[in-house]
């Protein structure tokens, strides 16, 4: 008898395990499908407002703590949402980056775009004013007055910014390896190597930067981030430091941040081939938008 159920126990254990292996998996499966938000993207779609009605609200210089107010921007359709912070570069105000946070809010994110405490900080300071950012956000999701009341899932966390934001964008994804996606803008810091970096970094550069010269600031950035770490490179054609504040680039930068954070903050594969795929592949042509594309594919 002992040898008869020795064989049926065993199997039962092995049903058991991978039954529940079958169920986490499942779970997870769930959890992902969860994240996802809007419809299929198309190119088209992603290269204006999405379809989410966005509200904003405001918050005031003296509200904020460790950094220098802004606009939430958040979507009105009931559920949670990844939240991202957006600093603009030296010298700016939230109003040149201001779009940014339109137009990822109505594609299904909350988006803090900010002031920062003086407009001469460095990329450092900025960087910690992006976590300051952030953790308002988080805070104003608990509070039943806000607009943003449970609208927020803290473990989905986001960074993106200009010129000295977006170097403070990298030292905010150097401190902060918990959060899920950065997208620096033409990024300018001091510090050229972001070994430590594990956060999935989209770096968008522009040819004709004399401010933030790509082979001494984007480039470079781009190849000291691990290769362990999912990243990309995109370098505008023809296109000077500022191109983040010209309508003309709304459309592709748009595009290509977007399609980073859900990738990698909504783990929406939807989202792959807009960076890997078949529709990314279409940018790379020679009267395509890029003068250099660089990427560690697949993700």
């Amino acid at each position: 008898m002992q040898l008869a159920l020795t064989p049926t126990l065993r199997h039962v254990a092995r049903f058991a395990k991978a039954s529940v292996l079958a169920a986490t998996l499942a779970l997870t499966g769930v959890a992902h499908a969860q994240y996802q938000k809007g419809p299929d993207p198309t190119v088209s779609a992603l290269e204006r407002t999405g379809p989410f009605t966005v509200r904003t609200q405001s918050v005031s210089r003296t509200a904020a703590s460790g950094f220098g107010g802004g606009t939430i921007h958040y979507p009105t359709a009931t559920g949670t949402y990844g939240a991202i912070a957006v600093s603009p570069g030296f010298t700016a105000y939230e109003s040149s980056i201001s779009w940014i946070g339109t137009r990822l809010a109505s594609h299904g994110f909350v988006v803090i775009t900010i002031d920062t405490i003086t407009t001469s900080d460095q990329p450092d300071s900025r960087g910690r004013q992006l976590k300051a950012a952030l953790d308002y956000v988080v805070a104003q999701s608990r509070r039943s007055t806000s607009g943003v009341y449970n609208k927020v899932d803290s473990s989905r966390l986001g960074v993106a910014g200009h010129s000295m934001g977006g170097g403070g964008t990298l030292a905010a994804a150097r401190d902060n390896p918990s959060y899920k996606a950065a997208v620096p803008l033409a990024p300018w810091h001091t510090t050229k190597s972001w070994r430590t970096v594990r956060v999935p970094t989209l770096i968008i550069g522009a040819e004709n930067d004399a401010i933030a010269g790509v082979a001494s600031h984007s480039i470079p950035f781009y190849t000291s981030l691990p290769s362990t770490t999912s990243k990309a490179y995109a370098e505008l054609n023809g296109e000077g430091h500022f191109f983040p504040q010209l309508s003309s680039n709304y459309p592709i930068v748009g595009r290509y941040m977007i399609s980073w954070f859900k990738r990698f903050m909504d783990n929406d594969t939807r989202y792959s081939p807009f960076l890997c795929g078949s529709q990314h592949q279409g940018d790379l042509g020679v009267f395509g938008p890029f003068s250099d594309y660089r990427e560690n594919c697949p993700y």
